[in-house]
């Protein structure tokens, strides 16, 4: 039962059983109540139009849209909306990206039902809900050079499985071209080989299998 000015929560998340524990752990506090939930980024969208919540936890990997463009979309009509990214991944380039999108924190789902709440009271009274844990992670790849657009799109053709040869002929390039870029990827990435580089990007968020 909903307690008069009582912080309204909700959660976009598509698992039910973490749904449910959310909702279990939001309910089990006196100052804040679980008041919706959404299986789907759409959903989430439009149920965040009709009842407005105080704070919103949104998941990175939702069935149809990513957790940023919810984030990005909600926070285009509702600049001051409070979102809260609650998921699994914790690469540094995926914390950045929901942060510059507007998220307010970023929780991973395997920290302890306490740090979930106090976050959330953090994110309502107009704080950044960051934890030590993931502010770390930020700080590491701070000074990082950044992958340039061809770099990129070149490691996600490598992740796919092409070679050199493939990648040069899918993007209209040489595969010598092909080569020199991911010396680059290898040398920002601070990998010993392409596998490795691979590991890496999708570990940090850069890319995503």
């Amino acid at each position: 039962m909903a307690i008069q000015n009582s912080l309204r929560v909700m959660s976009i998340d598509d698992h039910p059983l973490l749904r449910e524990g959310i909702a279990a752990i939001v309910n089990s506090q006196s100052d804040m109540t679980l008041i919706a939930s959404a299986a789907t980024g759409a959903e989430g969208i439009e149920i965040f139009e009709q009842i407005r919540p105080d704070v919103t936890l949104v998941d990175l990997r939702l069935p149809d849209l990513s957790g940023i463009d919810v984030i990005l979309a909600i926070r285009a009509k509702h600049p001051t909306a409070r979102l809260i990214v609650l998921t699994t991944f914790d690469g540094d380039v995926e914390i950045q990206r929901a942060l510059k999108a507007g998220a307010s924190g970023y929780l991973l789902k395997s920290m302890p039902p306490k740090q979930m709440v106090e976050t959330i009271r953090a994110v309502h009274a107009g704080k950044k809900g960051i934890p030590p844990q993931i502010a770390s992670q930020i700080a590491e790849h701070l000074g990082d050079e950044q992958l340039s657009q061809r770099e990129l799109e070149v490691l996600r053709h490598v992740a796919g499985g092409n070679r050199n040869k493939d990648i040069a002929e899918i993007l209209f390039i040489s595969e010598e071209t092909v080569k020199v870029h991911l010396k680059h990827v290898m040398e920002k990435l601070a990998a010993s080989d392409r596998t490795q580089a691979v590991a890496i990007a999708v570990r940090r968020g850069i890319i995503q299998l």
